[in-house]
């Protein structure tokens, strides 16, 4: 059977497979939490105690740190897909690289500052 390339871990990656990979990452976790907001959400159905009970399980340090990381996934999903907008359908293939670090700079410039409002 044969294994394709990203299988190997020490295959070297170049920074466009770097972003592919960490773009539908970021998507999956997306879809995790959307569900887990959907039955966050849903706890409303079940009355006001419920609700009230979730969101103080869902207030903890740990679950602070998890929405800061979820901002960070929303971020970087964000401007890596405006990225890919750009390589695919306004011709900037041959900037993909810089477009790449112009992302995570602007990732990086808004998610870390973001730290003193999750956690203070």
């Amino acid at each position: 059977m044969l294994k394709p390339k990203w299988f190997y871990p020490s295959y070297r990656k170049d920074v466009g497979e770097w972003a592919w990979i960490l773009h539908r990452l970021g998507g999956l976790a997306l879809m995790f939490y959307l569900l887990l907001h959907i039955f966050v959400t849903n706890r409303l159905a079940a009355g006001p105690e419920a609700f009230n009970s979730t969101m103080e399980a869902l207030s903890t340090p740990l679950f602070k740190f998890l929405e800061w990381g979820l901002w960070g996934v929303i971020l970087f999903h964000a401007f890596n897909g405006i990225r890919l907008v750009l390589v695919d359908f306004a011709g900037a293939s041959k900037y993909q690289k810089l477009l790449f670090w112009i992302a995570f700079v602007l990732f990086l410039a808004l998610w870390i500052p973001a730290a003193w409002k999750f956690f203070l």
